[in-house]
């Protein structure tokens, strides 16, 4: 019974945490539609930055790693062009 009074408060949370973030962005400056598309492709940016650096944690040959320190390099220089 606990576990799902826990996750009935987790989804909640998430819930309220989604609205506040909805609100924040509603209630930005108005965006070109250039700025909006380069802000969309810098969150890609940065999700893909997050999984990477994930893999990269995990992987164990050296194959693996060297392709991954490749993206990684890749999507740092992407960011920076920005």
């Amino acid at each position: 019974m606990l576990r799902v009074m826990a996750r009935g408060w987790e989804s909640k949370s998430i819930e309220s945490q989604q609205d506040e973030a909805g609100r924040k962005t509603a209630s930005g400056p108005d965006l070109t539609p250039e700025q909006r598309t380069n802000l969309q492709h810098k969150a890609g940016l940065q999700l893909a930055l997050a999984e990477t650096q994930a893999q990269m944690g995990a992987a164990c040959r050296p194959a693996h790693r060297e392709m991954l320190k490749l993206r990684l390099e890749a999507i740092h220089v992407q960011l920076k062009d920005l």
